[in-house]
């Protein structure tokens, strides 16, 4: 399999932020060409991306069926823009079912409108109305 070359900064983003080690057997192994060494680089985003968040904190409302209670965050802006121009994002979360909805978003304030997107989606999914949303 041949690739073209990249320094491993670049190598590193593509494949997703392995580990040195992994890059470094990639590289040894000819799967990737890297200009620069694998062990030495910095990335800003592997931090980022392999720390571990505290879980959505415990709430004293207990929830039957879906679309009691979901949960929201808004996050950004992010360090670089997506390929595709976003810089936030915000999840949503059922309590009940504990399933996520990712939305990216431009612009911050168009929270609002994704949020009115996302109720009249999840609405008409499960025939319920959501009764409460918990942000922080």
């Amino acid at each position: 399999m041949f690739s073209p070359g990249f320094s491993a900064n670049v190598w590193n983003c593509r494949l997703g932020h392995p580990s040195s080690r992994v890059l470094s057997l990639l590289a040894s192994n000819k799967k990737v060409v890297c200009t620069s060494r694998p062990l030495n680089f910095q990335c800003q985003a592997c931090p980022l991306e392999k720390s571990s968040h505290l879980s959505v904190g415990l709430t004293d409302h207990q929830t039957f069926a879906p679309l009691e209670l979901v949960f929201s965050d808004v996050w950004g802006p992010a360090p670089l823009l997506s390929s595709d121009g976003f810089c936030y994002f915000v999840i949503f979360m059922d309590a009940h079912m504990k399933f996520i909805w990712f939305y990216p978003l431009v612009l911050k304030y168009d929270v609002f409108n994704v949020f009115h997107q996302f109720q009249v989606f999840v609405e008409q999914q499960f025939s319920r109305k959501i009764k409460f949303v918990q942000t922080n």
